[in-house]
């Protein structure tokens, strides 16, 4: 896979956020040609901190994917294209849905279209969420789930998600879904629960405040470190028998909140946490108990978690107990 990288022009959407970030560290050491798009919008995770190691390997372009002439023109010529960008936060789809429409759904329809009229040999391999299956119907939830999401934010990665097998279907355009759990590690959005509520667990356990877990704490979840993220999508971009399929992404070892902020509190040394009411524009889109089966890329592609929650959990804490001052400066303000 390696070799398969190396001198690949790669584009890479949400460059300067969490996964994107992560992704960019890796492609570089294996040689690619990378360039990062992301349009730094405060609410949306972009962080120059997260690229400081490798920000005279890669390029940078401050763009919108809603910018239909940028993609156009940064479309033209990449090998790949990891098309991580989206609006994160449920409850800000919830809030004010039409930019959620525009970068989720629009916007990717926007880039599928520049991919086949500049650059139809492209490999596109897009980042969709366990959300759009909604509340769990049985466990653990396959790809063959009925998709029934609870919130905008569901509707529209749906729509971007079909579209991106829709042009593999008719077009030919190389493409490939991953559905991605709670994803967590070094470089995530932490100052606010927009893109995972474990991210702020983190902060407020480093700052000596109590972590707030919402309702019984009996929800359960799964977790995947982004460094298995990071080889799934790696994987998916050089295998052909992707093309055109969705896979599930997940750990088989789900945890109740309530144990993942003891885990949390064990980890760290000291802590604690509080069972706090649910708050009502939260509740009404919760998706209750989920984690996911991911037999299907394990069994297709041999694609598997390598990192222990715990280990994660210790590199991640490790992270930001170090590079706080670059993740949460103004948190108390957002």
């Amino acid at each position: 896979m390696n070799e398969g990288f190396r001198s690949a022009k790669v584009l890479i959407t949400g460059g300067m956020g969490f996964i994107g970030s992560n992704l960019a560290h890796r492609l570089v050491s294996m040689g690619a040609e990378v360039t990062l798009v992301d349009s730094m919008i405060p609410e949306y995770g972009g962080n120059l901190w997260n690229i400081r190691e490798i920000r005279h390997q890669v390029r940078v372009n401050i763009s919108d994917v809603r910018d239909e002439h940028s993609m156009k023109y940064l479309l033209q010529g990449c090998d790949y294209l990891f098309n991580l960008a989206g609006q994160t936060s449920h409850v800000d789809s919830m809030e004010n849905p039409q930019p959620d429409l525009e970068i989720n759904a629009r916007a990717q329809l926007s880039i599928l279209e520049g991919c086949r009229r500049h650059n139809p040999h492209i490999k596109v391999v897009f980042a969709s969420t366990r959300q759009i299956y909604g509340r769990p119907q049985y466990l653990p939830v396959d790809e063959l789930h009925p998709i029934q999401p609870v919130d905008v934010n569901g509707i529209n990665k749906m729509a971007g998600e079909m579209y991106h097998l829709l042009y593999c279907r008719v077009y030919g355009i190389r493409t490939a879904v991953l559905r991605l759990t709670n994803t967590y590690g070094p470089r995530m959005r932490v100052k606010d629960a927009r893109q995972t509520f474990l991210g702020v667990w983190i902060r407020r356990l480093i700052e000596g405040q109590p972590i707030l877990v919402y309702g019984d704490g009996k929800q359960v979840r799964d977790f995947n470190y982004v460094e298995d993220v990071v080889d799934a999508l790696l994987l998916v971009a050089s295998t052909d028998e992707a093309n055109g399929a969705v896979f599930n992404l997940g750990d088989g070892d789900p945890l109740s909140l309530e144990e993942t902020a003891k885990l949390l509190i064990k980890i760290y040394g000291k802590g604690s946490y509080e069972l706090i009411h649910f708050p009502s524009e939260r509740q009404v889109i919760d998706i209750g108990n989920y984690y996911a089966n991911y037999h299907k890329i394990q069994s297709r592609l041999g694609w598997q978690p390598k990192t222990s929650f715990c280990a994660g959990l210790e590199h991640t804490l490790a992270f930001y107990g170090r590079y706080s001052m670059h993740y949460w400066q103004d948190a108390h303000a957002a």
